[in-house]
Order: C-alpha cells, then sequence, then structure tokens
C-alpha cells in the first residue's frame, strides 16, 4: 500500500468517525428534545388544572397558595387564551414588543393550532380553550446540535487548511532541500568525470567511447542543472516552445523501446514563451516515460503545440489510460501504479508547470486501453 492509499483510508476512517458522532449528537439531542416536549405538555395541563381550580375554589381553600404558585411558575411556556369563537381573552409569555403589531396574536394563535391541539377548559357552562407552544429554551435546543455541529466544522476546516499549509511550507522545504543536497552531491563527482573526459580526450585510445562517455557526463550535468534550479528561482528567458521539445525528445527516442513511435508535430511559426528550458524538458521526458510505461513498450507517443489565447502542449499515447477518478490524484507525492518507483515523476512536473512557470497541467481526456492526453498550458 503507496503513501497515497494509506493517506486516503485514515481520511476515510477520520471522516466515518466524524459521521457518526455527528449522527448521534443529532439523535440524542432529537430524544431529549422529545422528552422534554413531553414534559412540557405535562406542565401545561398541570397549569391549567391549577387554573381551573383556582377559579371553583373558595376564599377559604388551603390550596389556593399552591394553585397561585402553579400559574405564576410557567415563565417560559407561550399561551394564548381564546373562548369558543377564537376571541383573545389573555396571553402569556408572548413578546410583549411584538404583542402591540397588528396581526402578531392571529399568526401566532395559527401556528399554535398547526402545532398542538389546544386544551378545553369549561368554566360556568362556557368552553374556552389553552393555545400552548413550544418554550424559548426548547426551540433553541431544536437547533443546538446545528449550531454545535456548524462550529465544529468551522474549527475542523479552519483547523484543516491551517495544517495543510503548514504541510506544504514543510513540503516545499523539504523539496527545497533535498533538490539543493542532491546538486551538491553530485557536483563533485561530476567535476571529476569532466576533468577525466577532458584527459582521455588526449590519450590513445578509442574516441568513440569517449564520446559516449562525454555524452553521459552531459546528462548527468544536466540532471545537476535540474536540481540546482529546483531548489533556487530559476531565470525564464523567452524559449521556442517547439525547439526545446525537439531537444527533450533527442533524449527520449534513444531510450525508447523499437515498437514505439514518437512523433512531435512542431508549430508553423516559432512559439515563444518564457521558460526554464531545463526543466520543461524535465516535464516531457516524465510524461514520455510514464507514456512508454503505460504502453508497455509498444504504442504511440504524439505531442503537438498550438498557439492561440494560450500556448498549449498536448503529450497524447496509446497505453491503458487512466481512470477518471485518477485524474488528480496521479499528481500527488507519492501516487504510483509502479511496484518500483517514489510517484513524483507527475508531482515535480506539477510543481514544475504550475509553481515555476505559472501555467497548468491536467489530463485533458483518457479512455481504457486507449490511450491518454496530458495537457500543459502557458500564458502566451
Amino acid at each position: 500500500m503507496n503513501i497515497y492509499q494509506l493517506r486516503l483510508r485514515w481520511n476515510f476512517l477520520l471522516l466515518t468517525g466524524a459521521v457518526s458522532i455527528a449522527v448521534g449528537s443529532l439523535l440524542y439531542t432529537h430524544s431529549l428534545i422529545q422528552e422534554l416536549s413531553e414534559e412540557e405538555h405535562r406542565k401545561m395541563a398541570l397549569w391549567v388544572d391549577a387554573y381551573r381550580n383556582l377559579v371553583d375554589a373558595e376564599d377559604d381553600d388551603a390550596n389556593l397558595d399552591f394553585y397561585m404558585r402553579v400559574i405564576e411558575n410557567n415563565t417560559t411556556i407561550p399561551v394564548i387564551w381564546t373562548d369558543e369563537n377564537l376571541h383573545i381573552i389573555d396571553t402569556r409569555n408572548l413578546d410583549t414588543l411584538k404583542v402591540k403589531k397588528a396581526g402578531y396574536l392571529d399568526a401566532r394563535l395559527k401556528a399554535m393550532q398547526d402545532k398542538y391541539p389546544p386544551i378545553v377548559v369549561r368554566f360556568d357552562g362556557q368552553i374556552q380553550y389553552i393555545h400552548f407552544d413550544d418554550s424559548l429554551i426548547l426551540y433553541k435546543l431544536v437547533y443546538y446540535p446545528y449550531v454545535q455541529l456548524g462550529i465544529i466544522i468551522l474549527f475542523v476546516l479552519i483547523a484543516y487548511f491551517a495544517f495543510s499549509a503548514s504541510r506544504k511550507s514543510e513540503q516545499n522545504k523539504v523539496w527545497v532541500g533535498l533538490s539543493k543536497e542532491t546538486a551538491h552531491q553530485l557536483g563533485t563527482p561530476l567535476s571529476s568525470l569532466l576533468a577525466i573526459t577532458e584527459l582521455l580526450k588526449t590519450q590513445d585510445i578509442d574516441q568513440t567511447l569517449v564520446n559516449e562517455l562525454e555524452k553521459d557526463v552531459a546528462r548527468l550535468n544536466s540532471v545537476t542543472d535540474r536540481f540546482s534550479k529546483i531548489g533556487s528561482t530559476p531565470t525564464f528567458p523567452m524559449t521556442d516552445v517547439g525547439q526545446a521539445i525537439i531537444q527533450s525528445l533527442m533524449y527520449i527516442r534513444k531510450r525508447s523501446p523499437d515498437k514505439v513511435s514518437i512523433t512531435f508535430t512542431p508549430p508553423s511559426q516559432p512559439v515563444m514563451a518564457p521558460l526554464s528550458e531545463t526543466l520543461f524538458s524535465w516535464v516531457i521526458e516524465n510524461l514520455c516515460k510514464n507514456a512508454l510505461d503505460a504502453m508497455g513498450g509498444v504504442g504511440n507517443i504524439h505531442i503537438e503545440v498550438t498557439c492561440g489565447k494560450h500556448i498549449i502542449v498536448d503529450v497524447s499515447d496509446t497505453g491503458k489510460g487512466i481512470p477518471k477518478s485518477k485524474h488528480k490524484s496521479i499528481f500527488k507525492p507519492g501516487y504510483t501504479t509502479k511496484s518500483r518507483g517514489w510517484g513524483l515523476g507527475l508531482s515535480l512536473s506539477k510543481r514544475i508547470i504550475e509553481s515555476y512557470h505559472h501555467g497548468r497541467i491536467f489530463v485533458l481526456h483518457s479512455e481504457p486501453d486507449k490511450g491518454t492526453t496530458f495537457r500543459i498550458m502557458f500564458n502566451d
């Protein structure tokens, strides 16, 4: 299992845990609300009974004080008292400012009727109705878990973006440090090889071998130059994109299987763009190497450059294709489908194109067993 798959698994486990906690919290809160609502209904029935008993009680009834306390203790449940024709007799625990507004009481009465059936009360042969609603505390409790989840989600998002920014900063430092160290480590033996190559030119030996050695040394020098530019700020002179691709393909063609055809359609006119040719050639090589792996040593690679609103470089192959779900994942560090490899080629390519050249690189389209086209876009 590679590092990308491991990260996906951990993300899935964390997401599952978060969803479980959220669902559990909502279910518990809903159960609590139900219990409190039933408790308020019982309190409302007790309040009505106390009011009825207070009206029916004699002046010397010993329970008068008890009935008064029950009535006075209802300071949270909104109540509207009406006659049998729904004319409002009295209200309790409603907003004193809103009560003065026209239509407020009628609207509130309609809402109470829609929510709970009224309690029927009979006084002196007359029917009256007690309409009520959930208390403000209960309403707040209904929305509390959503507010709580919102705050938790906001906190998690802030923490995620902070962690992501910190991780990217750390990755940048690792990239720069690794690149500089690699260039430094290659520098000393490369200098020795350059000196040995110059010495061999003066010796009476087969110069063909010396020429091949010189090409390999030049290649090592190019690799060292690439790593040194990754670890520093490269220059971007105006460069002919077509010629830069031709130079890159000279190296790739020599190391490609005989059954692989690599073609390039250069533009009719030179297409100039601010490029670090050393780094851009690295991207072309990475895309071509991935194409060679995808084709299994048999197939076609075609590169085309077009110029319009943007400078576009398309690299197409006839390989096994890339699933649509993986079009973005393949550019992440550590993602690879090969048994060997670090999964850094496309990640480096994305960094070179987007971070250094301020362009874009993405999968334009891909079909299983038919091939893939990568697109690079630069501003004209």
